[in-house]
């Protein structure tokens, strides 16, 4: 295997870890990154979605307590099967939109400008949400979440199929839009990321199999155990971050790179690839 696309697997595998549980669009920077790096074929798009799989062993690990519990007293307890519930409910739009629309989205919109230009859009949102007033908030934890409020949620999850937009974006900023806390919006967002990832990329490999091989093993598990290190301390670190502190820095963030992408656009300083 060439040693140079393993580093460059290594260094996609940071981007997708550092950015998948940020509202900064792991789709959008992975599509930039690639871009850049000459690491955007078909079968990169297939390894892109791969190894969200090992952003999601990190979020399994950290949430992990939370998990066990929720498996063991699914039996005995309703606040257990309600959760779960929620969980499948708000996954299933994403089910239904994704097999209609995904292939379009993919072959139309999954291109630098259109990722810069939700970076900015998105980042307005943010900042917009962080205005709302202090008595907006109905539900302080996951447990208290209604199903309706779960479709709800699974709904603006759909808008990350916009790349650029971001899934957990979506689903953190989208619930607190819709009266959820911060705390409650973020963990929400990691759990249902776990079926929504692994559904995505499973799916990918079963549907883009023909380009893959056996020789595509080490630059696959390359990008997720790097995945996997880089989502675990990113998430780890989120969860303290947002307990003393709001989102607008993401949203600055992401006007400013936005800016930044469509300004080297424009002037040619760099070529983003098509």
């Amino acid at each position: 295997m060439d040693i140079v696309l393993l580093v460059k697997a290594a260094v996609m595998g940071i981007v997708e870890g550092l950015t998948e549980f940020l509202p900064i669009s792991s789709t959008g920077h992975l599509i930039l990154a690639g871009s850049l790096l000459g690491f955007d074929d078909d079968k990169a798009k297939v390894f892109d979605i791969a190894i969200q799989t090992g952003a999601i062993f990190a979020v399994i690990l950290v949430y992990w307590q939370k998990i066990h519990s929720t498996i063991v007293a699914l039996p005995r307890q309703p606040k257990a099967r309600r959760f779960v519930l929620n969980v499948l409910i708000a996954f299933l739009p994403a089910v239904v939109l994704g097999l209609l629309f995904g292939k379009a989205i993919k072959a139309h919109l999954f291109i630098p400008v259109v990722v810069a230009s939700t970076f900015i859009i998105g980042g307005f949102i943010i900042l917009w949400a962080e205005k709302r007033p202090p008595g907006s908030v109905r539900i302080e934890h996951v447990d208290d979440m209604t199903p309706w409020d779960a479709l709800k949620v699974g709904l603006v999850q759909c808008f990350a199929m916009i790349p650029g937009t971001s899934r957990s974006g979506s689903t953190i900023i989208g619930g607190m839009l819709l009266g959820l806390s911060r705390k409650a919006a973020t963990d929400f967002s990691f759990f249902l990321a776990i079926p929504t990832l692994i559904g995505a990329g499973v799916y990918s490999l079963y549907k883009e199999r023909a380009l893959l091989s056996v020789a595509d093993l080490p630059l696959f598990l390359v990008g997720l155990v790097f995945s996997f290190v880089s989502a675990w301390l990113c998430v780890r670190w989120l969860l303290r971050y947002i307990s003393t502190h709001d989102f607008i820095p993401f949203a600055w963030y992401r006007i400013a790179f936005g800016i930044v992408v469509l300004a080297t656009a424009w002037s040619g300083l760099v070529v983003w690839a098509d």
